[in-house]
């Protein structure tokens, strides 16, 4: 298989996929859209000619979140001239994690994979994950060279050693969007997070099934058409407020009984906020102390 990666393949449509991997089952590809009415035409329409190298049975969810533009308009015009492409629609903005879940939901695969609709991943490196789907329950690609500004390459950093500390989650890069999951496993988690988090849950979860998983490199382009929004720091401040309610929450968290390898609450991550939260009350009281005079 060969594609021209000088630019970005979906730019201009030059790219060419001559060969593929297969997948053995049915492949449902979930992509997230708000406000992409520039880019959702061609990612669609790409992924209609890349999907049938690896799978005879495929479908494309585009789940648009409340775009305010024309997302779902071309969406349903695709849909309606062809029968692999469905439309879920949120009325309102409901977060990237409500759509992946109603995406998630929507599908029928026996693998699905879910990947951002705002170009900056090309369809055609699932030539990369193939090999591996099948062999194991989640192959999750990272970013090898990541288009972004630097502090949202910095935060994710810092947001990728919280993880593996707190949930024992070991993903070079957690949040990359280019994933595949044994359909029925990812259909089996009951999903919480409505925000960027929703990847933590997702392997926090899994992880707790005992899970197999295999990361693969895969290609990250620039942005080329409409806005990004995960990187304000609303977004950032939210990601850290659900950080803390799902460490609370996987407590609760129970793997099915079928699960082949159930596991526990992550020790260390328990250690740490435990250690944490007694330096924090410690500094408190000292400074309560000294405004007081007390001694």
């Amino acid at each position: 298989m060969s594609v021209d990666l000088t630019q970005n393949p979906q730019s201009s449509g030059t790219a060419s996929v001559t060969s593929g991997r297969r997948i053995p089952g049915s492949l449902s590809l979930v992509l997230p859209a708000h406000n992409e009415d520039a880019n959702i035409r061609l990612v669609i329409e790409r992924a209609l000619s890349v999907l049938p190298i690896h799978s005879d049975e495929i479908e494309v969810i585009v789940v648009d979140d409340g775009s305010r533009d024309g997302t779902a308009r071309i969406v349903a015009g695709l849909a309606a001239g062809d029968g692999r492409v469905q439309l879920v629609h949120h009325p309102r903005n409901r977060g990237y994690g409500a759509a992946l879940t109603s995406g998630f939901a929507a599908s029928t695969g026996d693998y699905v994979m879910f990947m951002d609709a705002d170009r900056q991943f090309d369809i055609a490196d699932l030539r990369l994950l193939a090999p591996f789907v099948g062999a194991f329950d989640i192959v999750a690609g990272f970013r090898m060279e990541r288009s972004d500004p630097l502090h949202r390459r910095v935060f994710a950093e810092i947001f990728n050693v919280t993880v593996r500390v707190l949930f024992g989650v070991h993903l070079r890069d957690i949040d990359c969007a280019f994933k595949v999951f044994r359909g029925d496993l990812l259909r089996s988690l009951e999903l919480a997070a409505p925000g960027a988090l929703i990847n933590t849950e997702i392997q926090a979860k899994a992880r707790r099934q005992g899970a197999t998983l295999q990361q693969v490199g895969v290609h990250h382009y620039p942005r080329v058409a409409g806005s990004a929004t995960g990187g304000s720091l609303r977004v950032i401040l939210r990601a850290m407020r659900e950080t803390v309610v799902l460490w609370w929450r996987m407590h609760r968290y129970r793997p099915p009984v079928e699960a082949p390898a159930a596991k526990g609450p992550h020790v260390l991550g328990d250690a740490v906020v435990v250690t944490a939260s007694a330096v924090g009350v410690a500094g408190l009281l000292a400074v309560v102390r000294r405004v007081t005079g007390r001694k």
